[in-house]
């Protein structure tokens, strides 16, 4: 039997993996979507979402010190005092009338070199941002289709032009 087995290891020693853990929470907050392997996301969801919910029960505290305990401890999980400025100050009033479940994950499929199941983890209701990866995308789209083209052009030149001499013969 396997007592007081908790949580999931990643292959890795306690500080790798609490450092591990802390890098991944504090970027998820930050950027509020992250593409990681499924592992990872599941090892970090529920210690995220707690997060959300104790700095959304301590604004709504009747106790003024609630706040702050709350903000200190979670200061000492994170790595940043920004991201937990941005929790107390968007995140939780954002999901303040949600009883749960802020997270989603997305299955994108294997990792190209090993095989890993890859996912994207991200917050429910987030804000749409306009996307800059869209033009970037188009013009990658358009310098393969111009490539496209000019080989084309180059085997359909030599045919236009023959076919335009036969038109300059025939008048």
């Amino acid at each position: 039997m396997r007592h007081g087995v908790f949580g999931k290891k990643l292959s890795r020693n306690v500080g790798q993996r609490n450092a591990l853990r802390r890098t991944l929470i504090t970027q998820f907050f930050e950027h509020e979507r992250i593409t990681t392997t499924r592992a990872k996301a599941e090892a970090i969801r529920g210690a995220a979402e707690h997060m959300i919910t104790q700095a959304k029960r301590s604004l709504v505290h009747a106790d003024p010190n609630r706040q702050l305990h709350i903000r200190r401890l979670l200061i000492a999980r994170l790595d940043s005092k920004d991201v937990v400025k941005k929790l107390f100050d968007e995140l939780a009033p954002r999901y303040a009338e949600r009883p749960g479940g802020y997270t989603r994950m997305f299955k994108l499929g294997p990792r190209k070199g090993d095989g890993a199941e890859m996912v994207i983890l991200e917050l429910v209701d987030r804000p749409r941002e306009e996307t800059t990866t869209a033009p970037t995308s188009s013009v990658a789209g358009t310098a393969r289709n111009l490539l496209g083209r000019v080989r084309r052009r180059g085997t359909g030149t030599a045919a236009s032009t023959q076919a335009s001499g036969e038109k300059q013969d025939q008048e």
